[in-house]
């Protein structure tokens, strides 16, 4: 049983007691260390009695995250016993609202929003720049997006209704609003050169740069299409060497570097070799810092 002062209770094991929808009790008690009381003396009650003698039901509109949703239903109570419920077709958009906030704490942004490959990339490019830079450049771990969830999430909380609601927003255009739009510097407006999406090789390609886990970003680019370039830029206003994971024809990764210039000097002729012999119909100039660079096969 439950009482309508929210306790648990329990009626003796063969009772004629507990079939009863109601009870009176007159005396129960609670051991140390039990979870519900124990009924020691009741009277089984019908439920009009049961109404008439606790002053009536109350009833009122409840709007709450449980089970990983929002829940929004008018409930009649006799004070903890539920009565009965029904969904609230037209439920109050604040207790909407922090019913998600509730979500968006307990599952994060990243369990809550639905987070396309722009969105991911966008945020670690976000991510680099707090790392890298710090102030203007907030941070944009789940902890911090819940925290200031109102700020750039908040046009989509005030249409949400449900979970699904938010999961169908845009993460990517939510995201860019905690870009710093107010700082005197004009940072916001530097976000694509400081962070840039891709990047401009010799040959002419604009290859995607990744920003990974560890927040050192690299280009995976193929050989022959950097063949000119002295040096990587630095992202970041020059603060972060961006590092090339340089590729065969076939894309694989054949050298790592963070310093193209001493590559050319020592490394290459080693992986020069071994390309041409595996692929004997491309370019394979001795000295790659004096021929342009290019995209696909080029003859000898």
């Amino acid at each position: 049983y439950l009482m309508v002062s929210g306790t648990a209770a329990e009626v003796g094991a063969g009772s004629r007691l507990g079939g009863a929808e109601w009870l009176a009790v007159a005396v129960a008690d609670r051991p140390e260390g039990r979870a519900s009381a124990r009924v020691r003396l009741a009277a089984v009650l019908d439920g009009a009695t049961a109404l008439r003698v606790a002053g009536g039901a109350a009833v009122a509109d409840e709007v709450r995250w449980d089970g990983g949703d929002v829940v929004a239903r008018r409930v009649e109570r006799l004070g903890a016993v539920v009565l009965g419920s029904a969904p609230l077709r037209e439920p109050d958009p604040a207790a909407v609202r922090a019913a998600l906030l509730e979500g968006l704490r307990e599952l994060g942004p990243s369990g809550m929003l639905r987070w396309t490959d722009g969105a991911e990339r966008l945020r670690r490019r976000m991510a680099f720049l707090h790392q890298e830079v710090g102030a203007p450049w907030p941070a944009v771990d789940d902890g911090a997006l819940a925290a200031r969830a109102e700020e750039w999430l908040g046009p989509e909380l005030g249409r949400a209704r449900r979970r699904a609601d938010l999961a169908r927003a845009d993460a990517a255009d939510a995201l860019r609003r905690l870009l710093p739009w107010n700082d005197p510097s004009g940072a916001a407006l530097r976000f694509d050169a400081l962070a840039p999406e891709r990047v401009a090789v010799p040959s002419g390609s604009r290859v995607r740069v990744e920003y990974g886990g560890d927040g050192r970003p690299f280009l995976a680019v193929k050989l022959q299409e950097v063949f000119g370039w002295e040096e990587a830029p630095a992202l970041a206003g020059g603060r972060v060497p961006l590092t090339l994971h340089l590729l065969s024809p076939a894309g694989r990764v054949v050298a790592v570097t963070g310093d193209l210039r001493s590559f050319w000097g020592d490394g290459y002729q080693a992986v020069r070799r071994d390309l041409r012999g595996r692929y004997p119909k491309h370019a394979w100039p001795e000295d790659p810092r004096t021929v342009p660079a290019h995209r696909g096969t080029r003859p000898r």
